[in-house]
């Protein structure tokens, strides 16, 4: 891929895209991580998702090892490996790849169809977890705060979530410093979610999404 897209958007936004090579050499780094289904990571300037898209094959790689002998097992764990992934972008054209491109790497090792109810799933989920924004700022389109959702797996198909100002959370390492007046407090004393969600099932999900069109 072009590592500019032109030199306007690299004289106005920075815009400047790393070269696959030096993405993988990168996430070899911790390479431990990135294999982890449950681990999470955040970029926030994710262009179109090049890291994003690595760190998503690299988990469904952990996935297809650890549960592929059982479909339902597979499909709820590769599930949770996307929900574990999230960006921040400014530019409109970006974001909008960047979730096309996780959807359709998610739904090709599933062999899913737009109408399946995963897929749909999945599509919610990219719209909540890659934000259209400023990480700078920390603000949202409409200048709105970013929030992220936590995704978690309980089991038996049902996942909880609960979300986070990404303000607060970006004021966990000043809390957890050492001399500071709150470092003895557990951060789930500190950060508690804006919101919480019942348990959801794949189909709660997938009816969440705005119709797809193809």
């Amino acid at each position: 891929m072009s590592l500019v897209k032109s030199k306007q958007r690299v004289a106005d936004h920075g815009e400047v895209f790393t070269p696959a090579w030096m993405v993988e050499a990168m996430l070899d780094l911790v390479k431990g991580e990135t294999e982890r289904i449950d681990s999470r990571f955040l970029e926030p300037a994710c262009g179109d998702g090049n890291f994003l898209v690595q760190i998503l094959r690299r988990k469904l790689v952990a996935v297809e090892h650890k549960y592929g002998k059982s479909d339902f097992e597979r499909r709820h764990y590769a599930l949770l490996a996307l929900m574990c992934i999230y960006g921040i972008e400014l530019l409109t054209d970006n974001i909008a790849e960047c979730r096309a491109n996780l959807l359709a790497i998610f739904a090709e090792y599933l062999q899913l169809a737009p109408a399946d109810d995963l897929y749909r799933a999945a599509f919610h989920v990219l719209s909540q977890n890659l934000v259209h924004g400023d990480a700078l700022k920390l603000r949202a389109q409409g200048n709105l705060p970013i929030t992220f959702a936590e995704w978690g797996y309980l089991g038996k198909g049902r996942f909880q979530r609960r979300d986070f100002r990404y303000d607060s959370l970006t004021q966990s390492s000043a809390y957890s410093a050492e001399g500071s007046l709150f470092a003895h407090l557990g951060k789930h004393e500190i950060f508690t979610a804006a919101k919480s969600y019942p348990p959801m099932m794949v189909g709660e999900l997938a009816a969440l999404a705005p119709e797809i069109t193809v």
